[in-house]
C-alpha cells in the first residue's frame, strides 16, 4: 500500500472508532450533582481530576508519534488549574456544566487510551497507522473542544487567570488541524521504499537506516522487544487488513535483516544530537521567549511581582543572592513569589515542535546540581560539619543543642556548606529535633533547615524528610522566634509549585493566618509573604479565606505604621480572584480604603488596588455603585493615563463598568 501524508481533519472526525469505556454511562449521583462525603469534591470533578493525572504520568511516548502526543498532553495538562479551581466549588453545579463535564470526562477517557497505545504500543502499528492514529488525535481534540464549549465559567466562580487559561486551550483544541511538513513526507516515502519489492537495495537500505532511527529500531533487543509487541497487537486486533498485517510483518523482517547485517551507524545519537543543537542555534529566538538575564530560551518560566517573566533558576539565583529588585525595571519587589506562566510555557513548546526543537526538560531537585560544585570547600569546614553530624546523631541534649546552633551558623555562611550539610545527610537529623520539646533546639533547627533550604536542590530533600507537619507544629506552638523562621521556612519551600499543594493540606495556612494577625511585625511580614505565595495555587485560595486571612489584612490596610499596605494589598489582589475571597472582601468596608489607595498610594498600590477592586466589579454591580458614590472614576482616569501597563489595563475596564452602570440606570 502506499502510504500519504494525512491532508484532512475531515475525513476523521465522525468515522473514527475509539477502544471501548469500562463503563458506559455515568453514575446516577454524578449526573444528580451529589458530593464525596469525605472530601467535598464532586465525584465528576474528582474523576476529571484522576484522568488528567493519569495522562500526565504515562510518561515517554514513541518517537513517530510523539509529537501529537506532547502537544495533546500538554493541552490536557493546562486544565489542571481550573479542575483543582472547580474541586474547591462548594455549590450546585449547573446542570449545563455537568453535561459539560460529562462530554470531557469522555474525552479524556479517549484521550488517555490513546495516548496508552501511543505509549505502549507496536512502533511498526504506529508507522503504517500513524494516517489513522493522527485522525484520532483530531477527533479527540474536537470531542474535548466541544465539551468545553458553553462552559458557564460566570457561575462557577472561576477566578479571571484560570478562565483566561481555559480559554485559551480551547481555542487551541478548536483550530487543531492535521499538519503536513517536509519531515512527514520524508517519512512515508522512507516506508513506501522500505516494503517495496521494485526498488534498488542501496535506495531500500537507506530508507531502512532513516526508519531504525526514526522508529528507534536499532538493536537487536530493540527488535526483539518490538516483535513481542507487535504480535501482542496484532493477535488483539481481529478486524486488521490482512495485507496491512502483511506489510507490518515485512517491514519488521526488513529491519531485522538490516540490522543483523551491521550496517546501523553506532553515531547516530550523536549525529543527531548535534544537529539539533545546531538547529537550536541557528534559529531565531522571539525575544519574548527568552530569559531577560540569560538571553536563553525559558523552559520553565515564571513572573515575579511585577509581572515581568523569567527563566525559573535565573530569577532564583539572582534573589538567594539578596537582591529584592526586578533586574528589568530596577523596580522593588512587593514579595518574592514566582508564580508560573503556564500560558507562555504552552507558547514556547508550541514554537519549539514547529520549528523542530526538543524544549529542554525541567530539573527536579534530585537531579539538580549547584553551579559551583567544582569550588572546594575548605577542609576545616567539611570536618567540622563531619564532627557535628556525629554529635547531633550520638551526643547527648545540650551536645545535639550546641551541634544544631553550629549547623545553623554554617548553614548560614556560603553556599557550598549547604549543600556539603545536606550530602552529609543532616536534613533528617535536623527534622528529628523539631519534634524535641526543647524550644531552643527547635530554634535552632528550624532555623538551620531555612538557610539549608535557600539551595533550591535542597528544598525537596527536606520536604521528602518530613518535615512539612513538623514545621507547622512549631509554627503553631513553638517560640516567637521558631514560628517566624518557621514561616520563613514554608516560604522558602514553597516555591516549588508541588509544595504549595502539600503545605496548603498540611494545616498551615490557619496558623499562618494567625501570625499574621498575633506576631510582631517580623512575624507578620514572614506569615505574610507565606501566605502569598501559597495562595498562587488555587486550592489554598479558599483555604486563606476560611481561615479568616481577610480581616487582618483590613487592619493592615489602616495602619500606616506596620508599614505592610504591600504585602496586604498584593495578599487580596491575588485573593480576589477567587469566588469566596471577593465574597469575603465585599463583607468590609474595603471599596473607600481602596480608592484612596488608587488616588494617593504607590503605583504597585495603584495597580493592586485597581485588581481587588475589579474583581469586585465584574462581579456584583453594587461594588460599581459604592465604588461611583465615593468618586472612585477621577483617580481612576488618571490611572488610566499614567499607571503602569496592568494598572492602565485594569482603570479602563473599571472606568468601562462605571459608564455602563451610569448609562443602565439612565433608562
Amino acid at each position: 500500500m502506499d502510504f500519504q501524508p494525512v491532508k484532512s481533519r475531515d475525513n476523521y472526525v465522525a468515522d473514527i472508532i475509539f477502544l471501548p469505556r469500562n463503563d458506559g454511562q455515568l453514575a446516577p449521583d454524578m449526573l444528580e450533582g451529589s458530593r464525596d462525603g469525605e472530601s467535598g469534591t464532586h465525584p465528576l470533578i474528582q474523576s476529571l481530576i484522576d484522568l488528567v493525572n493519569e495522562i500526565g504520568a504515562i510518561g515517554e511516548y514513541r518517537k513517530v508519534i510523539r509529537k501529537e502526543c506532547a502537544n495533546l498532553t500538554r493541552r490536557v495538562m493546562l486544565m489542571v488549574p481550573l479542575l483543582e479551581e472547580l474541586k474547591e466549588f462548594r455549590q450546585q453545579f449547573p446542570q449545563k456544566a455537568l453535561a459539560c463535564f460529562s462530554s470531557l470526562e469522555r474525552a479524556l477517557w479517549d484521550a488517555k487510551e490513546l495516548l496508552r497505545l501511543c505509549h505502549d504500543g507496536s512502533k511498526i502499528y504506529l508507522a503504517l497507522k500513524k494516517e489513522t492514529v493522527i485522525g484520532r488525535f483530531l477527533a479527540v481534540a474536537v470531542e474535548m473542544g466541544r465539551a468545553l464549549d458553553g462552559l458557564p465559567y460566570n457561575t462557577l466562580g472561576t477566578s479571571d487567570e484560570v478562565r483566561e487559561q481555559a480559554e485559551f486551550v480551547h481555542t487551541q483544541l478548536k483550530r487543531a488541524k492535521a499538519r503536513v511538513d517536509n519531515e512527514d513526507t520524508d517519512f512515508y516515502n522512507d516506508l513506501n521504499a522500505a516494503v517495496s519489492a521494485n526498488l534498488d537495495i542501496e535506495v531500500v537500505d537507506t530508507a531502512l537506516g532513516r526508519l531504525a532511527e526514526n522508529l528507534e529500531l536499532k538493536t537487536v533487543s530493540e527488535l526483539k522487544q518490538e516483535s513481542r509487541v507487535l504480535h501482542h497487537m496484532i493477535l488483539g486486533k481481529c478486524g486488521e487488513n490482512k495485507k496491512d498485517i502483511e506489510q507490518m510483518f515485512l517491514l519488521l523482517k526488513r529491519l531485522k535483516d538490516f540490522t543483523s547485517s551491521g550496517k546501523v551507524s553506532a553515531d547516530t545519537n550523536d549525529h543527531d544530537a548535534a544537529a539539533k543543537a545546531e538547529k537550536l542555534k541557528s534559529t531565531v529566538v522571539p525575544d519574548d521567549f527568552r530569559c531577560p538575564i540569560s538571553l536563553e530560551l525559558m523552559k520553565d518560566p515564571v513572573i515575579v511581582a511585577t509581572g515581568q517573566t523569567y527563566e525559573r533558576s535565573c530569577i532564583r539565583k539572582w534573589l538567594d543572592s539578596g537582591n529584592k529588585t526586578c533586574p528589568k525595571t530596577q523596580q522593588v519587589l512587593s514579595h518574592l513569589g514566582l508564580t508560573p506562566n503556564y500560558v507562555l510555557r504552552s507558547l514556547i513548546a508550541q514554537w519549539c515542535e514547529i520549528h523542530g526543537i526538543d524544549l529542554p526538560k525541567k530539573g527536579s531537585w534530585k537531579s539538580q546540581k549547584m553551579s559551583g560544585t567544582d569550588t572546594q570547600i575548605p577542609a576545616g569546614d567539611q570536618q567540622t560539619i563531619e564532627l557535628l553530624l556525629d554529635q547531633l546523631r550520638t551526643g547527648e541534649m545540650d551536645v545535639k543543642r550546641t551541634a544544631a546552633k553550629e549547623l545553623r551558623l554554617l548553614a548560614k555562611k556560603n553556599a557550598e556548606n549547604r549543600v556539603c550539610i545536606a550530602e552529609a545527610g543532616a536534613i533528617p537529623n535536623l527534622v528529628d529535633l523539631l519534634s524535641i520539646q526543647d524550644l531552643r533546639m527547635q530554634e535552632h533547627a528550624i532555623t538551620a533547615l531555612l538557610n539549608l533550604s535557600i539551595h533550591d536542590s535542597n528544598k525537596g530533600a527536606i520536604v521528602m524528610a518530613g518535615a512539612i507537619n513538623p514545621i507547622v507544629k512549631i509554627l503553631k506552638s513553638g517560640s516567637m522566634e521558631a514560628r517566624e523562621n518557621a514561616a520563613a521556612t514554608l516560604f522558602s519551600l514553597s516555591v516549588v509549585d508541588e509544595n504549595k499543594v502539600t503545605i496548603g493540606a498540611s494545616g498551615a495556612i490557619p496558623a499562618l493566618v494567625n501570625l499574621l494577625q498575633k506576631g510582631a511585625l517580623r512575624g507578620k511580614k514572614e506569615a505574610a509573604t507565606a501566605l502569598f505565595n501559597l495562595s498562587i495555587y488555587q486550592g489554598n485560595k479558599a483555604r486563606a479565606v476560611r481561615a479568616g486571612v481577610v480581616p487582618p489584612l483590613m487592619e493592615l490596610l489602616t495602619d500606616p505604621a506596620a508599614e505592610m499596605v504591600d504585602e496586604a494589598l498584593a495578599i487580596l489582589a491575588i485573593i480576589a480572584t477567587h469566588q469566596e475571597g471577593r465574597v469575603a472582601i465585599g463583607q468590609t468596608a474595603t471599596i473607600p480604603m481602596l480608592v484612596d489607595l488608587i488616588r494617593t498610594g504607590s503605583p504597585r498600590n495603584k495597580e493592586n488596588g485597581a485588581a481587588v477592586l475589579l474583581s469586585l466589579c465584574t462581579n456584583d454591580s453594587a461594588h460599581i455603585w459604592t465604588a461611583r458614590q465615593v468618586g472612585a472614576s477621577g483617580p481612576l482616569s488618571e490611572l488610566a493615563q499614567s499607571g503602569t501597563t496592568r494598572a492602565r489595563r485594569k482603570a479602563a475596564l473599571l472606568l468601562d463598568h462605571i459608564n455602563k452602570y451610569e448609562q443602565a440606570a439612565m433608562r
